[in-house]
């Protein structure tokens, strides 16, 4: 059509990376000492084990000479990126454990064509070192930083031109730059990807405290099914009301809790910023008191990636001790920025999620489909149809419509606090 061959007009013509190579073995990562936590003997209690194994990566130096001699090795220093910060951090700290890489050539081309790592782990997405550097060149140790602050070393491996639009066609299921995953690909990523070792230095700083897979392991009672929960927006009834049932479903076990584990990085250009989202979790944890929810902070950049975003979702969560996984309506879905139709069914992610679950280990748990009824507060759609319940709506348009205005939000929708934050942020 019309449409899709702009679409991908503009794809290509956005970076002169757009180019096709075949893939190569001469970019398949050497096996390099790393140390891992024994997670069967340090938190031996936990139901979850990290995925693709028994050990949690942990690349992170803890003396200052060891610090001092990683930094000396460096030649070239870059500041990192956003949403660079974000995954090194992840690997640094075993969150895409067991990836202690940025991806080569031939791991890359695995994960986009058969969301699978070489030795066939599943993998949702591929987790690049990009770069428009022309000069930069295998063999060379970068010092990424955050402002003078040094984060990591990576000794670079390979240099090669991504197929992009096969990326974006595999991975966002589109190679439309309407779509932000796409769009990010396209206009914000380098030219170059580059496989890399890395070394952990010292974790970004940030305005939201990102604990550790092993500091929230070390937290989650024993013996217990931890669910956890994914989202990108503030917290408001249905949300809280839908996670704190899902403790009911007969696929957790008695005694269950909730793990919020929200994504502070970067998303979409209209989201609320990862800052303000906090402050939101923040006040909302302290209203609610609920003993059986947790709440932690993700460092992470959304790509809008719907089913195999999910699955990345559910990696990271498997590491940080979570064995169960909520799946929302359209999770991690999208609209055109043109048309304004979704990218993805409002089920594909869930269905996606079931299909993959048991070479995840991590067992889906569907969300509830709630609505707020004048008569019993929230039920789910099928029962107040059933009995004719008066359902309320407010759609987001209209919420942020009545925040800007300062007309009262009904409580039903949202909380009090968060209200206050969101009206105190804007």
């Amino acid at each position: 059509t019309m449409k899709f061959s702009l679409a991908f007009a503009l794809l290509v013509s956005s970076a002169s990376a757009f180019t096709t190579t075949a893939p190569s073995n001469s970019g398949v990562m050497t096996s390099r000492p790393i140390t891992a936590l024994n997670v069967a003997s340090e938190v031996g209690t936990l139901k979850q084990v990290p995925h693709g194994g028994d050990e949690l990566v942990n690349l992170m130096l803890t003396s200052d000479e060891d610090k001092e001699a990683a930094i000396a090795k460096a030649t070239v220093t870059l500041e990192a990126s956003p949403r660079q910060l974000c995954d090194v951090e992840l690997i640094m700290n075993g969150g895409f454990s067991p990836i202690d890489s940025f991806m080569n050539e031939e791991t890359y081309n695995n994960v986009v064509e058969k969301m699978e790592l070489l030795d066939g782990t599943i993998f949702g997405l591929p987790v690049v070192f990009d770069t428009n550097d022309e000069d930069l060149q295998p063999g060379t140790t970068v010092l990424l930083t955050q402002g003078d602050l040094p984060v990591a070393t990576v000794e670079l491996t390979d240099k090669y031109l991504p197929n992009k639009p096969l990326e974006c066609l595999k991975c966002y299921g589109t190679s439309e730059i309407e779509h932000p995953g796409s769009l990010m690909v396209a206009t914000e990523r380098g030219k170059y990807y580059m496989g890399g070792k890395v070394t952990g230095l010292n974790l970004p700083v940030r305005e939201f405290p990102c604990k550790t897979p092993q500091e929230v392991r070390a937290g989650l009672p024993a013996d217990t099914d931890v669910v956890a929960f994914q989202c990108r927006n503030p917290v408001h009834r249905a949300h809280y009301e839908l996670f704190t049932r899902a403790l009911d479903d007969p696929l957790v076990g008695e005694g269950g809790i909730v793990l919020v584990h929200p994504t502070c990085g970067p998303t979409q250009a209209d989201d609320i910023s990862g800052e303000v989202r906090y402050k939101t979790y923040e006040v909302l944890k302290e209203e609610t008191a609920n003993p059986r929810v947790q709440w932690e902070y993700l460092p992470y950049s959304m790509h809008m990636a719907g089913p195999r975003e999910a699955i990345q979702h559910m990696i990271i969560r498997k590491n940080f001790g979570c064995t169960h996984f909520i799946i929302g309506r359209d999770m991690a879905g999208s609209k055109s920025s043109v048309t304004g139709e979704d990218f993805y069914g409002a089920y594909d992610a869930q269905d996606f999620a079931k299909e993959n679950s048991e070479r995840l280990g991590v067992t889906p748990v569907p969300s509830l489909n709630l609505v707020y009824t004048e008569e019993e507060g929230y039920t789910t759609a099928d029962y107040a149809k059933e009995k004719g319940l008066n359902t309320k709506k407010l759609s987001g348009t209209k919420f942020r419509q009545m925040l800007r205005g300062g007309d009262d939000i009904p409580e039903w929708f949202a909380f009090k606090s968060v209200v206050s934050v969101l009206r105190e942020n804007m």
